[in-house]
């Protein structure tokens, strides 16, 4: 069995989910990454559990310890996101900002949350939101848009919430809807999609 310790502290996102990424590429069954805060975490931990690897997670803190171990019939190619159906359009929705436009925030803040709110519209072709920057604020504990955004989930739309915009802004613990991501799944995503539509 191959194994591999990788130092990942001090790194920003994505880079410990890239440098797990190679060394899954290299083959190895066994590995061990340190990285310094929670949503490296999940990012690490979630990477490397689509990747067939079985994920166990210690530390606190600013040093966290993620092992993932695998059996001989795990994939070494990254799994890349899949729609519902073949058959319907894939819609990504970028939301960088807690508010939309210029001149009065408090308008642009309820601008958005009508945006986040009025996405339903778009059916089955909504397949994933993905919040970065001020935009994570909407799927903390507090937000006006919680329910909305979890109504899309259950209507089938992944939400990606940036970790290091969680972190940025101190409300990693405060997330409540959506699955906390990094920016290789949010490229990925964005790759894969047949339209993207951005909100900055």
């Amino acid at each position: 069995m191959s194994a591999e310790r990788l130092d990942c502290r001090g790194l920003a996102c994505p880079n410990p989910v890239l440098k797990a990424k190679e060394s899954v590429e290299q083959g190895v069954d066994r590995l061990t990454v340190l990285v310094d805060n929670a949503a490296a975490v999940e990012n690490v931990g979630r990477f490397l559990t689509r990747m067939g690897f079985e994920v166990h997670s210690s530390g606190s803190d600013s040093e966290f310890e993620v092992v993932g171990s695998r059996s001989g019939t795990a994939t070494a190619s990254p799994q890349r996101p899949e729609p519902a159906s073949d058959e319907t359009a894939k819609i990504a929705v970028l939301v960088a900002t807690d508010r939309l436009g210029r001149g009065d925030d408090e308008l642009g803040r309820k601008l958005v949350g009508n945006f986040i709110g009025t996405l339903k519209e778009m059916g089955t072709e909504l397949w994933r939101v993905i919040l970065v920057n001020g935009g994570v604020k909407f799927a903390v504990e507090g937000s006006e848009s919680l329910d909305r955004l979890r109504e899309l989930e259950e209507s089938g739309a992944t939400v990606l919430v940036c970790g290091t915009c969680l972190n940025h802004f101190g409300l990693l613990e405060k997330k409540r809807v959506g699955e906390t991501t990094n920016m290789l799944d949010i490229i990925t995503a964005m790759q894969v999609a047949d339209k993207v539509i951005s909100i900055t």
